[in-house]
């Protein structure tokens, strides 16, 4: 019994791995462009980035396989999924082009890992306090609904400002207010992003729609929570 509870755990951290690999795979087709490529790439890292935390404490992995950190092992695959490669991908397609792609890619790159070094972004609730850098989310929508450019460097000025105020961000899965709502939204979401993706990016208008709403419930979600609630961060 003590062994499958091991080999259990460890299945969970090397899940928890292959992120790295379809983190690779999305770079890769981002350096030759082949954006429809890198999305679903970065889809399917959010889903095992979805399901490999309930996972993991399921099988309670810091009691049976102890010597890997999976809280470092996320990080540094978020940071890569959520930040490094959508930036990357965001000035390169050349949406964001110029002075502007390059202030994209700093504000992105610098304020995220400011933020992902912080002990205090997670809430009493499991939510995040201050803006959570999914920024492959914010990436994925400017692919697949191409908005101006001055507009999408004002949301993300605002994003990355947002990351270091008293703001409630939910977590889909692990924020329990609200979720039998939220983990519907977040999947809706993600066959919305795969089904813009695989269209090469010219979703019908309804699609659009049903993005931006979904995106919106996402991002105003937490929010909304503090004002209703009146939560304490």
């Amino acid at each position: 019994m003590k062994k499958m509870s091991v080999l259990r755990a460890y299945a969970v951290h090397f899940l928890t791995a292959t992120g790295a690999v379809f983190a690779m795979l999305a770079m890769l087709a981002a350096v030759q462009s082949d954006w429809q490529a890198m999305v679903l790439w970065l889809l399917l890292a959010l889903a095992v980035d979805g399901i490999d935390g309930p996972l993991a404490r399921k099988y309670d992995v810091k009691l049976h396989a102890p010597i890997f950190d999976g809280v470092l092992l996320d990080l540094i695959i978020d940071y890569l999924t959520y930040v490094f490669i959508p930036a990357f991908a965001l000035y390169w397609s050349g949406l964001l082009s110029g002075l502007t792609g390059w202030a994209a890619l700093i504000i992105i790159t610098f304020a995220s890992v400011v933020y992902f070094a912080d002990t205090r972004m997670k809430t009493k609730d499991n939510s995040f306090k201050g803006f959570p850098g999914c920024w492959n989310m914010l990436v994925l929508v400017i692919f697949a609904i191409e908005p101006p450019p001055g507009l999408s460097l004002v949301i993300i000025v605002v994003l990355a400002a947002a990351m270091f105020l008293p703001l409630k961000f939910i977590h889909p899965i692990r924020t329990t207010r609200w979720r039998v709502v939220s983990l519907p939204v977040a999947l809706i979401w993600s066959a919305a992003m795969g089904w813009a993706a695989w269209v090469d990016f010219a979703p019908p208008h309804a699609v659009e729609i049903v993005l931006m709403a979904s995106s919106v419930y996402l991002l105003l979600a937490g929010v909304a929570q503090q004002v209703i609630y009146r939560d304490h961060l």
